[in-house]
């Protein structure tokens, strides 16, 4: 894959996870952000590049060799789109183990506050280049 673009590996199901999808899409001034369900064959072969991401069921930002997960993705997707989401750099102060324990419990209670859905919803035509499904 010669594309250094940044790729935002998510649960496909999830609807919370297709909303903040959603939003990345609205404010990705660059529009060079690439997406991927976990699931997908291109979403496993990323994790497969890093070991001990293989059974991750988390929100993955994958830039070039490196991959973050959790809590740091999510910071590390704020600094990406700039601008006024760089404010949430601030989050870098609260230690990770901290950060990731309040991601962790949105993760628990996401399906059933935010729903799920059968299938991996298919994106707008518009954008439909950014997703990486095979």
């Amino acid at each position: 894959m010669a594309d250094t673009a940044p790729i935002l590996l998510y649960d496909g199901v999830c609807a919370l996870c297709n909303w903040a999808v959603k939003l990345v899409l609205r404010f990705d001034r660059r529009g060079t952000m690439k997406f991927a369900p976990l699931d997908s064959p291109i979403g496993r072969s990323l994790l497969a590049r890093h070991p001990a991401l293989t059974t991750v069921d988390s929100i993955v930002l994958v830039s070039g060799t490196r991959a973050s997960v959790r809590s740091t993705a999510v910071l590390e997707i704020a600094r990406y789109l700039g601008g006024v989401w760089k404010l949430f750099a601030v989050g870098y102060l609260i230690p990770r183990e901290i950060r990731d324990s309040l991601y962790d419990v949105v993760a628990y209670w996401r399906y059933r506050f935010f729903g799920k859905h059968a299938t991996c919803p298919l994106p707008p035509p518009e954008v439909r280049g950014r997703f990486l499904f095979d």
